[in-house]
């Protein structure tokens, strides 16, 4: 066998420095995957915090559904409203209408024993209808006895002044509205207030303007409180402000206004940060009020999340059936001792407003709802700790499933990714459900998935850049199979000196160099090609790595870079195809010498194999290295390819190798001292695979060579020629020149010629 040339196949060279890409790339790769999920986070993380319309309307809708599922519990509660509705319209004329309808109405109400009576209604304009204002316009008219009119008209009671009154003796609650349009109306302040904390109009963002009630209907009512809805509801209302300031004064809202006069209370109690028993967060912010002996919580900037009910019909009453003498008794079983709201349901009077339940009420239900939560003392709020626990609930989901990405892989984090999403929601549902706490599943769960999602995705375009150098780097001489695993998991692979078990191989043409004689250099290249394609086509086949080309010589190892189990069985069943590869160019004169006239035109290989401990990785200089492996297997496996020469077979192996592969057809050869051993080396000729094994024949075959390996270890030369005979009579064409090495050592050379051995 020639010694092994330094010099390597060029796309070895190729290969190895593919292969140190790919390690960097390795490293890196989880590195970017962290970067990856760190710069998604941080930029979640800061649009949570700065919370764009987007984001805070899919947390709110989420809310919405909360409240679908489960709305506020019916309950029969002191709240009722009073309606200007189609058929009131109908029977009392179009809307506005004179004072003194709704100076009637206030006086109906109160003998009804409503216990207040809320006017979601803002009056700041004087009756059209009212005598006194027609006896202005008639001043200038020609019309007779004009002046006996003016002076009739102008002795009549004055509306406002009738409604003003009707208010004085029942309690009644005005409404006003206030705006960002500066101006200098501002409502009357009916309702003391005593602040715990930090004052209230330190907090509430100020209005600059108002609609306000004539200063006459204020003076006469009982209390006067905002109608507005909250700023940040657009299309669906579910926050009401229950308190609002000019920068100077403190409003309550018409549903606290009529709650603290139906209790008969002179003032409100609004506790903030600040406050005696509770931390100072460093940002000022209400906590809750206290209305008489209701307490409702607040949120920062004083508004209350209403809790909706569904809307029931039994909690309307028409004005018309009010102002029905008939319905009397009906009418004070309905309204007595009751928070009275009267607004209106009439669809010309535009005022519908959506719910998160998905349904359409006119805006004093908005009001009636949330003074019934109130008093049912049920409430839902957002902690003042929800926004930082969300933010914290977003970066470790999404830590965790970017972890979970780089340690257990792509689908099981899918998974994981599933449960965080339903643990979320689950989450967010039982603190609802049970604490009646707002806390958003959606955006940290949507953050997750997006986290998930930039991960994969540079873990899968690495992956692709893995598969690529792998590919590039041992495509051209690892199999299919073994590259198919081997881009699937490179991490697996330690490479640059790692120790593992090899079975290796080395293949040699036998005469190369007569041969290479009667061929000029093209041809001498294609008989190469020719022959050592196909050869590394079935080295391929059976897992193997093919090492190097060494003129007309391989070498190839199985069990590295990746596992190979039966890497020493593979290795024999691979020797075997090749010299039915060869059996099958020679019978097609593929190589030509038939056709050359070539003395002798047959094609001979030799194998050796040897299974051991070896050196694996990449070799060489800093410049110029290769994949390849190292050892005393790998000379002991040399040896015994140039060994075979003179056994007389063309398949060779090692004890190990019988040891490692006990399912193949083997028959001992005999035993060679190698260089370097202090005892002889046992080796064994290949004859077939596993199905050779199993046969009838092989055993046989096996049982009369064990005859002769016995004879001539007793001397007995007479045993050993008969049973050479037998051997030989029962032994396949390929072992013939195995037999005739046995006949030398038996010295009966000339007799088994005779036998037809040789």
């Amino acid at each position: 066998m020639r010694r092994l040339s330094r010099a390597t196949h060029p796309i070895l060279s190729r290969a190895a420095l593919s292969w140190l890409r790919l390690r960097r790339s390795t490293r890196g790769k989880s590195i970017r995957a962290v970067a990856a999920a760190l710069l998604t986070l941080i930029a979640l993380t800061g649009l949570r915090t700065y919370d764009p319309r987007l984001v805070n309307e899919t947390k709110e809708r989420a809310f919405d559904a909360y409240q679908r599922l489960s709305p506020r519990p019916y309950a029969d509660l002191p709240v009722r409203i009073v309606d200007i509705d189609e058929a009131s319209l109908a029977a009392y004329g179009q809307w506005p209408w004179p004072r003194t309808r709704l100076a009637a109405l206030t006086k109906r109400l109160g003998e009804l024993g409503a216990g207040v009576v809320a006017y979601d209604i803002i009056f700041s304009e004087p009756d059209r209808t009212t005598p006194g204002r027609l006896a202005n316009e008639l001043g200038d008219a020609d019309l007779p006895d004009r002046d006996l009119t003016v002076a009739l008209l102008k002795s009549l009671p004055d509306h406002d002044q009738s409604f003003a009154q009707a208010m004085r003796k029942t309690p009644t609650v005005l409404g006003f509205a206030a705006h960002r349009f500066a101006n200098a109306t501002r409502p009357s302040v009916k309702a003391g207030l005593a602040a715990v904390g930090v004052t209230p109009s330190a907090v509430l963002p100020p209005f600059q303007g108002a609609v306000s009630n004539l200063p006459l209907l204020d003076e006469a009512a009982a209390g006067v409180g905002a109608i507005n809805l909250s700023a940040r509801d657009s299309g669906v209302v579910r926050r009401l402000p229950m308190l609002m300031s000019d920068g100077a004064q403190v409003y309550p809202s018409l549903a606290i206004e009529a709650l603290r006069v139906a209790q008969n209370q002179k003032g409100i109690v609004v506790r903030g940060t600040g406050a005696s028993g509770d931390a100072d967060t460093g940002k000022a912010a209400l906590l809750d009020m206290r209305v008489g002996q209701f307490k409702l919580p607040l949120t920062p900037d004083g508004e209350a999340w209403v809790y909706f009910n569904r809307d029931r019909p039994d909690h309307y009453v028409s004005v018309k059936d009010v102002l029905d003498p008939a319905k009397d008794a009906e009418m004070r079983g309905r309204l007595e001792g009751m928070i009275v709201l009267v607004g209106t349901s009439a669809s010309g009077l535009l005022d519908a407003r959506a719910t998160p339940l998905g349904q359409v009420v006119p805006g004093v239900a908005i009001q009636a709802q949330m003074i019934e939560q109130i008093i049912a003392q049920d409430f839902i709020e957002r902690p003042d700790w929800a926004d930082g626990f969300e933010i914290v609930l977003t970066l470790l989901l999404g830590s965790l499933v970017a972890a979970l990405l780089l340690i257990a892989g792509a689908r099981f984090s899918l998974i994981a990714c599933g449960v965080v999403f339903l643990c979320a929601i689950g989450g967010s549902w039982f603190a609802f459900s049970h604490f009646r706490l707002l806390i958003d599943p959606v955006y940290p769960s949507l953050a997750t998935l997006a986290t998930y999602v930039a991960v994969e995705r540079v873990l899968h375009m690495a992956t692709d850049r893995e598969k690529k150098f792998a590919r590039q780097a041992f495509g051209q001489y690892l199999a299919p199979e073994l590259l198919a695993k081997l881009e699937q998991s490179p991490d697996g692979m330690r490479l640059g000196g790692e120790t593992r078990d090899l079975s290796v191989m080395f293949m040699d043409v036998r005469g190369f160099t007569p041969i290479s004689e009667t061929l000029s250099a093209t041809e001498l290249v294609d008989f190469i090609n020719t022959l050592l394609s196909p050869l590394s086509d079935v080295i391929q086949d059976e897992f193997g790595t093919i090492d190097k080309y060494i003129g007309d010589s391989i070498m190839a190892f199985w069990n590295a870079p990746v596992d190979v189990a039966d890497h020493a069985a593979r290795a024999c069943r691979a020797a075997l195809k090749m010299r039915a590869v060869v059996e099958q160019l020679n019978d097609g004169d593929m190589f030509g010498f038939v056709a050359r006239g070539i003395a002798d035109p047959v094609v001979r290989i030799g194998v050796g194999i040897n299974t051991g401990s070896a050196c694996v990785g990449n070799m060489g200089s800093a410049k110029r290295f290769n994949y390849s492996a190292m050892g005393d297997v790998v000379n002991v496996a040399a040896r015994i390819e140039s060994a075979s020469k003179s056994f007389g077979t063309d398949l060779l192996v090692s004890e190990d190798v019988a040891r490692a592969a006990p399912g193949i057809a083997l028959l001992e050869a005999g035993e060679i001292l190698l260089k370097g051993k202090s005892r002889p080396t046992r080796l064994y000729a290949l004859v077939g695979d596993e199905t050779v094994a199993a046969t009838p024949e092989f055993a046989e075959l096996k049982r009369l060579h064990r005859r002769l390996l016995d004879a001539l270890a007793g001397g007995d030369n007479k045993a050993a020629a008969d049973a050479l005979a037998e051997c030989c009579a029962a032994a396949p064409q390929a072992l013939q020149g195995l037999y005739d090495h046995f006949a030398e050592r038996v010295g009966a050379k000339d007799g088994v010629q005779t036998l037809g051995v040789g």
